[in-house]
């Protein structure tokens, strides 16, 4: 059975069905906003910023990998087991200028690939409200729903940067993708 990955939230549907279409909507986004670039366009930036679109991919795979398997108690990447975040934490960012255009964008489909997967599991097995088997600092441990909030404003805010970036690079702009 093939898995039909919505394009955004629904008129009117779910809370779960609202809350992955708006995620995916936010993914399909940055995956245009970033896609086909060679190696310059993705270690371009803008102004006084240091941040480039290649980082931005990177960090992205990183932060699903973070909150889809490390915090839902899976295996993440190989990738990130070794990194000492601690002694360097923006390993990714600082790294991401020697990656390849097709290491990047390999490694974010692939997080995005294993969150879904993870997500699905972890809905079945609690749906929204069941907790996550992190917890934060002060003991407390986030619903699936907050994990899903906190990464739609992962992507939405990190899309803003893509944009500008991108803009400056070919001048692409645009709130959707052509049709």
């Amino acid at each position: 059975m093939t898995e039909t990955i919505p394009l955004g939230p629904p008129a009117a549907g779910t809370e779960t069905e609202t809350l992955i279409g708006s995620l995916e909507r936010q993914r399909r986004l940055f995956a245009w906003k970033t896609g086909g670039l060679d190696a310059a366009g993705l270690r371009a930036s803008v102004g006084a910023s240091s941040m480039m679109i290649g980082g931005l991919l990177k960090h992205l795979a990183l932060v699903e990998d973070v909150y889809f398997s490390v915090r839902l108690d899976r295996p993440p990447a190989d990738l990130w087991r070794d990194v000492d975040f601690g002694a360097d934490p923006d390993w990714e960012w600082r790294t991401a200028a020697g990656d390849s255009p097709e290491t990047l964008y390999t490694l974010w489909r692939e997080s995005v690939e294993r969150s879904r997967a993870h997500l699905a599991a972890a809905l079945s097995a609690g749906g929204l409200d069941g907790t996550i088997p992190f917890t934060w600092p002060d003991g407390r441990s986030p619903s699936l729903r907050r994990v899903l909030i906190d990464m739609i404003e992962e992507y939405a805010r990190h899309l803003g940067h893509v944009d500008l970036i991108r803009e400056s690079i070919d001048g692409l702009v645009g709130e959707d993708p052509p049709a």
